[in-house]
């Protein structure tokens, strides 16, 4: 019998994946840790934690809860109470890489449109206290998901895989989590960045206006602004981010209302329209975790260079050795 196309598409998809999303996001921590990409300590911080998140959710969601369940089976991390703490997890760093998102939108929303809270709020220890804050409370958020499965079998009185509890479509404390889960990601990230960027978009727009108005057709108009250059770099980066954030999620959110709306949650094979688009919204989730860095490296100038002098660099010991 042959395997799905879809299950064939998985298995190659996955470590593709894995093998991109490990190296450049260690890739990006370990260049924007060194401070040279001109950005500002605040702003820094945010993308270092934010790579971390999605090395995470690359380790966790990708490796542990894909790449071993479909080339490992019958392994020791499908025993039920393994099975269960990796679920956990998933959803934790999931939410920590999202909810850093939403933080970073905010912070550039101070930065831009209250200036009067820059120099309070915008501080690198400020950035540090957050992405600690979001990472506490992403774990503490997802300690029932633990609680959700129950074993699908019970082999020499081993406890293996995991399964939804019967109770978890019944219960309305279930039902309650589970609305309250998806509210918290990804409805409220969507619509907390739509906001605030529509926000600053507007402030920008009046601000512009008003720079320009001020500038008059002086022979200073001629000159490049640095303010304006330097907020525009910095909301380039912003919406690429934030934009990358939505579309990438957005299959993942169609395919909940649908279900939710429908109340389908059983499929009829690998083949089902609905399974595949429940893969192909997980697929994309995951897939926004790999693409920040190619952000970083599109839009910020110095980000491009510390990467360029990265990959010489081990080129660059080859031939210092060969010459010696």
């Amino acid at each position: 019998m042959h395997e799905p196309v879809t299950g064939q598409v998985y298995a190659i998809y996955y470590p593709i994946l894995s093998a991109v999303g490990i190296p450049v996001n260690i890739i990006a921590i370990v260049i924007l840790s060194r401070g040279k990409c001109g950005l500002s300590k605040c702003i820094t911080q945010y993308l270092v934690g934010m790579a971390a998140a999605d090395l995470l959710v690359v380790v966790t969601g990708v490796i542990l809860n894909r790449i071993i369940d479909i080339y490992f089976p019958g392994n020791f991390l499908l025993l039920t109470p393994i099975c269960r703490t990796k679920t956990a997890l998933v959803y934790a760093t999931r939410d920590f890489s999202v909810w850093l998102t939403v933080a970073f939108t905010f912070d550039r929303f101070i930065a831009i449109c209250c200036p009067n809270l820059t120099n309070k709020y915008c501080t690198k220890e400020t950035a540090v206290a957050v992405v600690g804050t979001v990472l506490a409370l992403s774990c503490m958020k997802n300690i029932p998901c633990y609680f959700i499965y129950e074993p699908l079998y019970i082999i020499n009185k081993l406890p293996w895989y995991c399964r939804i509890r019967s109770s978890f479509y019944t219960s309305r404390l279930w039902l309650a989590f589970s609305y309250f889960d998806c509210i918290a990601t990804p409805f409220l990230p969507f619509f907390v960045i739509l906001l605030l960027n529509a926000v600053t978009v507007r402030y920008i727009v009046v601000a512009s206006r008003v720079r320009r108005a001020l500038r008059g057709n002086t022979s200073s108009e001629s000159k490049p602004d640095a303010e304006m250059e330097n907020r525009r770099k910095s909301i380039i980066l912003l919406f690429s981010i934030s934009g990358n954030f939505i579309l990438l999620w957005l299959t993942y959110t169609i395919h909940y209302l649908y279900c939710r709306i429908t109340n389908t949650y059983s499929y009829t094979g690998y083949n089902d329209p609905i399974y595949i688009l429940q893969e192909t919204g997980y697929m994309l989730l995951l897939l926004s975790c790999c693409t920040n860095t190619f952000i970083y490296a599109v839009t910020q100038t110095k980000f491009r260079e510390e990467l360029k002098k990265m990959v010489k660099y081990p080129m660059n010991q080859i031939v210092k050795f060969l010459d010696n």
